[in-house]
């Protein structure tokens, strides 16, 4: 452990995540995408969702309470209960009446670095509100995650603000990914960093981080967002990841080698996996490491989702 890392010590509990389940249908091609005409692929429909991801890597990586609140549409909904029940997490899904699960098309280049591109129809997934909470939910609970596209639409924006409150009420840390650098721009730096106030553990990608203070040296970013945050953990893919705390760089943790096939939910098992280390007593530099070690797994499959258990 490196010089000033503190320890992220907590009571032994549950996770709960809230945030987006959704369809991911992934098409990995060899590119060049030839417009206008055909693209040779090959096509999987699997689950996905960054909160439906992280909650499934913990549970992966050895957490053994893990919860999730989400929303979907009838269309998907056995499917998606189930996929995350044999993961080994507790959802709590609620059936939209209205909208369809939201769907995610993730175009793979099935080149080395096995980059990915999303076209997102959020659905369901962004409609969950106010009314959808209940204090209960953090009975028993360690530690609350939210995924950062609870942000971007109003309903869900006003269900963070009420589960943020009850988890000050109650001690529970809370920690938020911020999901996605392109829904940042339309948000805009300035109100996402208001809406993230009172959030314990941030965790950017490079590129958010970059994006949320304007600098363009993730360790200089991380830093920055350090002040405002109490612990920053910083992903940066192959580089690994960045524990910043009080507007110091505390930790430089190296990416696990691994050979791409898919970097779809990577952030994801990182997250997971770091989140199941905190709950489990790691301090942020074991946990970031274990999110590396999940990170390089992740990306050796396709999908965004942990092998099923034996």
């Amino acid at each position: 452990m490196g010089p000033g890392v503190t320890t992220e010590r907590g009571a032994h509990g549950a996770l709960l995540v809230v945030g987006d389940v959704v369809t991911d249908v992934v098409a990995r091609y060899r590119g060049p995408l030839a417009a206008g005409t055909d693209t040779a692929a090959v096509i999987r429909t699997l689950p996905g969702g960054a909160g439906a991801n992280v909650a499934c890597w913990a549970a992966h990586t050895g957490c053994a309470d893990v919860r999730l609140l989400g929303r979907v549409g009838a269309d998907a909904a056995q499917w998606h209960e189930r996929e995350l029940v044999t993961a080994g997490v507790r959802p709590r899904l609620v059936v939209d009446p209205e909208a369809a699960t939201g769907t995610v098309i993730c175009l793979v280049d099935d080149g080395a670095a096995a980059e990915r591109t999303f076209l997102t129809d959020s659905g369901a997934s962004l409609r969950l509100e106010p009314s959808d909470w209940s204090d209960t939910l953090l009975d028993g609970v360690a530690r609350l995650h939210l995924s950062g596209y609870l942000l971007f639409s109003e309903p869900s924006r006003a269900l963070v603000a009420v589960a943020l409150a009850a988890a000050r009420a109650r001690d529970v840390p809370v920690s938020l990914d911020p999901a996605s650098a392109g829904f940042l721009v339309e948000l805009g730096v300035d109100r996402f960093l208001a809406l993230a106030e009172g959030v314990d553990v941030l965790l950017p990608s490079r590129d958010e981080a970059c994006l949320l203070t304007g600098l363009p040296d993730p360790a200089d970013a991380a830093a920055k967002l350090s002040r405002q945050v109490p612990l920053v953990v910083a992903k940066a893919g192959a580089d690994g990841a960045l524990v910043a705390r009080a507007g110091d760089v505390l930790a430089r943790v190296p990416a696990a080698p691994a050979t791409p096939r898919d970097t779809t939910g990577a952030g994801d098992a990182f997250t997971g996996a770091f989140l199941a280390a905190l709950v489990a007593g790691a301090d942020a530099r074991e946990a970031a490491v274990r999110g590396c070690q999940a990170g390089s797994r992740a990306v050796e499959r396709v999908g965004a989702r942990p092998p099923a258990p034996d």
